[in-house]
């Protein structure tokens, strides 16, 4: 019951930031800079909890961050993110927000029962997940709401140590990532096939291990396979399972795992290797996604093989999740992201939760 209560919602509030010139400015002077949300993705995710809130009658804190700020960063503010909230809660153009404080924290009124926090990270007791901190943020409400998957693979103070202070509840959309993600490799349609590329290979050779056991399929490409291919020991062949096995895990093996060969530049995959992915992916009938297939250029030959496997993945009609800031912001600009069955706004979070890691963020709500 959230009736007449303030509620801490923890959002996921970590998006992408352009700053543009316009050109309005008086003859002689210099363009004013003004800063503009490249994807609001992971904004929009928040929007349903925070209505469901507001309709039942609660106030609401909204907390979060953006970057990887080292003390206070005035670029990394959190007021474009304030002037998207009130386009999108309050409707009324004529409505102004002003700086404003809740205790002792900087922050915007949107509207009478919304308040946006001034960016987390500019305390540092945030990320060093300080009791202190966490008790200053609890005081602002008497219920708190973790709907910030994204970062719940983060053992920070405003989603770890705030639950020891109020009763805690997982957001909307938190409970809808969970259910997916667990859906896709616990109980999958097979066969299952997992791709991985990208970067950032400490976070996904995990998933790697992991998923050798559970999928079908392991499609490995982009820096991990540069830097890990004997590790990986993969010998490169066509698969060829019967066309009407509903497992290739039937007998009790373990998944097929190939690694891509890349160009001599380390930059891309392959024709063969490409092919050999997408003849995996037709046959596919459960598909996780993390990871592009090698460097992302806005124009360029690097794009060929990313682009081929959204466009394999799409055509097979199966059952499909998508992860990852480079691949989902790969997707999104190209207007098919919404041709995927499910896009995850977790990175790291969803490589963790499907290695199988005990998030601290959801740990701590189980308490």
């Amino acid at each position: 019951n959230v009736e007449g209560k303030t509620v801490f919602l923890r959002a996921d509030l970590d998006v992408p930031l352009t700053q543009q010139t316009t050109n309005n400015s008086p003859a002689g002077e210099a363009g004013k800079q003004q800063t503009t949300i490249e994807d609001d993705t992971r904004l929009k995710a928040s929007i349903p909890t925070i209505e469901y809130l507001l309709k039942n009658n609660a106030k609401v804190v909204i907390g979060g961050h953006l970057g990887r700020p080292k003390g206070i960063n005035k670029s990394l503010s959190l007021e474009p993110v304030a002037h998207w909230f009130v386009k999108k809660l309050i409707h009324n153009s004529e409505f102004i927000i002003h700086n404003s404080k809740l205790a002792s924290f900087e922050g915007w009124e949107i509207g009478p029962s919304i308040f946006l926090l001034e960016n987390l990270r500019f305390y540092a007791g945030e990320e060093a997940n300080d009791p202190e901190f966490a008790k200053k943020l609890a005081n602002l409400a008497q219920i708190y709401v973790n709907d910030a998957f994204a970062m719940s693979h983060r053992n920070h103070a405003s989603i770890v140590e705030i639950t020891k202070f109020l009763p805690h509840f997982a957001g909307l959309h938190l409970e809808k990532e969970i259910s997916v993600l667990s859906k896709a490799f616990q109980n999958p349609r097979r066969p299952l096939a997992v791709v991985i590329g990208g970067k950032k290979i400490e976070t996904k050779l995990p998933l790697v291990a992991k998923m050798y056991s559970i999928a079908d399929y392991v499609l490995v490409g982009g820096k991990i396979a540069q830097e890990h291919k004997e590790f990986l020991k993969i010998e490169h062949q066509k698969i060829n399972p019967p066309a009407d096995a509903k497992s290739d895990l039937a007998d009790g093996r373990k998944a097929i795992l190939l690694v891509a060969d890349l160009n001599e530049q380390g930059t891309g995959i392959l024709e063969n290797s490409l092919n050999n992915f997408i003849e995996i992916i037709e046959r596919a009938k459960t598909i996780i996604w993390n990871g592009t297939m090698g460097k992302i250029e806005n124009n360029g030959d690097f794009n060929h093989a990313t682009k081929k496997i959204a466009e394999a993945i799409i055509k097979t009609k199966s059952y499909s999740v998508v992860g990852g800031g480079d691949t989902t912001e790969f997707l999104r600009k190209r207007g098919i992201i919404n041709k995927f069955s499910f896009a995850s706004t977790g990175g790291g979070a969803m490589l963790a939760f499907l290695s199988g890691e005990k998030l601290p963020g959801l740990v701590a709500l189980e308490k």
